[in-house]
This record gives structure tokens, sequence and C-alpha cells, in this order.
């Protein structure tokens, strides 16, 4: 979950969880350039799978040329980092 400062908080609830996860605004930060939109959310789950530091946020494109490019995160100023340089990537590909 995410608190009201949209950081990552622990959730022991599953049931709340899923409440939660149903109806909450996940994403963090969104550009549109052009035919392509930037996307930045918070996974909601850890996609590390226990591998490594939970792995919480993804930046993904959508459209124009890099349609389909990720980058995954720990942390919501690393995601928010991460945000920034797709965007600026994105722009260098126009």
């Amino acid at each position: 979950m995410l608190d009201e400062n949209g950081n990552p908080k622990e959730e022991k609830n599953l049931l709340t969880w899923a409440k939660w996860f149903e109806i909450a605004d996940r994403r963090i930060a969104r550009t549109k350039i052009g035919k392509s939109e930037i996307s930045t959310v918070f996974l909601g789950l850890d996609h590390s799978f226990g591998e490594s530091n939970p792995i919480l946020f993804e930046t993904m494109v959508f459209g124009g040329t890099l349609d389909g490019e990720q980058n995954r995160y720990h942390t919501k100023k690393e995601a928010l980092k991460g945000h920034k340089e797709m965007v600026e990537k994105v722009k260098e590909e126009k």
C-alpha cells in the first residue's frame, strides 16, 4: 500500500490490501510526449521475489518507438528519477 504521502507501507492483512489495490491510484508520475506516454507506478507487490531489496515501482513507455521500454526501482525516489530519465530518452528518440 501507499501512505498519504505516496510512500510504500506494508499491509499484513491480505483483504485490506486487495480492497486498496482494486481502487487505488498507484501512478506517481505521467508524462505525454507526442504519441508516447511515460507512466511510473507503484506495483503493489515486491517484484524482486525475495532475490534482492524489494522492487516496488516501474516506469513504462506506451506508444512511439520505445513502446514497451521499462525500468523497475526499489524506492519512490529512484522511480521519480528514473521517470525523468525515461522522459529524456523518449525526447531523444523523437
